[in-house]
């Protein structure tokens, strides 16, 4: 028969014990995730908040506290980390933007957030979810395309409109005095230390034939940022592909001299190590010879000529 225990007899363990230092550990995991960039936004001065907002695509006079400007910036970036990269990459080429095929995902959000083109064609369905909602747009994510050109274009407003065209008529005229063709896109050489995915689209993979894979002309340009800004930014990547070729240059000239020196180097380590040679043949030589005249002149000395 088997005898069970007595009710008074049974002695529970005490619960367990936490240390402190590891309730608090565990604490400031769970909430730095989430709190960690809001309490670092909410450090920054007032004039540097407004300028990350709109760096992001935000409006800062639509905020009337800090709080409500830093809790914008966070959702923007939390709704930046969730968009899709090659999403991203097709916006920024269509907007041909300047940025590394293997950017992160914040300086791609920067790029598109310049863009103020209202030119869509060559963006597929997904590019235009994410330039959407970096314009501020609240989406569910299957909206057809024609619903997302109505709602952009809806949400630029009238004189927004107004002045695209005026720019864009400025832009016709001078892309007419200056007669320029459109040029294909390039990306920036990438990065050595980004972050982005190994599987970055290159530079070789965009065609000339890709509508988004165009180079801006000047008429596009000085409707996206005005007639100074535009021809600003024209001269500035003139500069740029200038001075980028010269750099090519000189750095194929210094190829060049840095492989005529490593010959004439060879040749010379070649003509030394050859004279090295001819002198330990000649010291050899010369050691065998004093040897042999020693042999002779002691058998000499011994056996035919004795004293």
């Amino acid at each position: 028969m088997s005898s069970n225990p007595n009710s008074a007899d049974v002695k529970l363990l005490p619960p367990a014990v936490e240390d402190s230092a590891q309730i608090a550990r565990r604490a400031e995991g769970a909430v730095q995730p989430t709190q960690a960039p809001s309490r670092q936004l909410a450090d920054l001065p007032r004039d540097e908040l407004d300028a990350l907002a709109e760096e992001f695509g935000l409006d800062a006079t639509r905020y009337k506290t800090r709080q409500h400007l830093v809790a914008a910036i966070h959702e923007r970036r939390q709704l930046i980390a969730s968009m899709e990269r090659d999403a991203m990459l097709e916006v920024v080429r269509w907007g041909r933007r300047p940025v590394p095929p293997n950017a992160a995902k914040e300086q791609l959000a920067l790029e598109i957030a310049r863009i103020r083109s209202m030119r869509f064609s060559g963006l597929t369905q997904r590019g235009m979810i994410v330039l959407a909602r970096m314009r501020g747009m609240e989406l569910r994510g299957d909206e057809p395309m024609p619903l997302l050109v109505k709602r952009l274009k809806k949400q630029e407003g009238f004189f927004s409109k107004l002045n695209r065209k005026r720019r864009s008529m400025l832009g016709s005229i001078v892309s007419n005095m200056l007669g320029e063709e459109a040029a294909e896109y390039q990306y920036l050489p990438p990065q050595s230390g980004a972050t982005g995915t190994p599987d970055a689209p290159s530079p070789s993979t965009v065609t000339p034939a890709d509508p988004a894979s165009q180079a801006s002309t000047i008429r596009e340009e000085i409707e996206e940022s005005g007639l100074f800004g535009g021809i600003a930014n024209r001269v500035k990547r003139t500069a740029d592909s200038y001075i980028n070729q010269k750099l090519d240059e000189i750095e194929s000239r210094i190829d060049r001299k840095l492989d005529e020196i490593d010959r004439r180097l060879a040749e010379w380590r070649d003509k030394e190590i050859a004279n090295r040679i001819r002198i330990l043949k000649i010291t050899l030589w010369a050691s065998v010879i004093v040897g042999i005249v020693s042999a002779l002149y002691a058998y000499l000395q011994v056996y035919i000529i004795p004293k």
